[in-house]
């Protein structure tokens, strides 16, 4: 997997957030989302946006080659 696609599983998860947190401030509900299932939703993608840049970024060779100057 590209580091691209774990920047973009965290930016969809941020975007989700910003909407939880908009349906929390008006206190309206989308269908069955509310703002406490979006906030919780995005909340989770972002983690595992995060978990995946960490990744991806420990097992780079240069990234170790970095690490040893």
């Amino acid at each position: 997997m590209k580091a691209k696609y774990a920047i973009y599983i965290f930016l969809i998860g941020f975007l989700i957030n910003m909407f939880g947190a908009w349906l929390k401030i008006t206190h309206i509900s989308v269908g069955p989302f509310s703002g406490n299932i979006c906030l919780t939703i995005g909340s989770i993608i972002q983690s595992v946006g995060i978990i995946l840049i960490i990744f991806k970024v420990l097992t780079n060779q240069k990234f170790k080659d970095f690490l040893n100057k």
